[in-house]
């Protein structure tokens, strides 16, 4: 397995659970999984590391001050897209959550979806003329 230089890791409930809704919807796949304790899926360039709230592995260590790792948030990955109005009938057919509806900015087009344990996926269409 050849890992990237750069990777985001995603803190979540179910790594199982996670690993089934970046497949079915969002076209990853698993690169390495070590059971309910860590997952690596991969789309083009990008890998996504999944870790759980708690296990054996590094992601899943409480801070010194005592904070834990915890799902949710704002942060995000942005996933392209060239038919944003028709991933977006796709996904909420298969109930996915979105925190929103579509939005436009000079750059694009862009819905914000959350995985099982509440981590924001970025649907992002570029607008037409952004590519130029």
């Amino acid at each position: 397995m050849k890992l990237n230089a750069l990777m985001v890791r995603y803190i979540v409930d179910d790594v199982d659970a996670a690993i089934a809704f970046y497949k079915e919807n969002l076209g990853f796949h698993v690169t390495a999984q070590s059971g309910p304790y860590f997952a690596i899926l991969t789309q083009e360039n990008m890998q996504l590391v999944l870790s759980p709230r708690k296990g054996p592995g590094g992601g899943s260590q409480p801070m010194p001050d005592g904070r834990t790792p915890e799902p949710g948030g704002w942060n995000r990955i942005i996933v392209r897209t060239d038919d944003l109005d028709g991933e977006v009938v796709t996904l909420k057919k298969a109930g996915v959550l979105f925190r929103n509806e579509i939005v436009a900015g000079p750059g694009g087009r862009q819905i914000l979806l959350e995985d099982p344990s509440g981590n924001l996926v970025e649907l992002f269409e570029p607008a037409p003329d952004s590519e130029k």
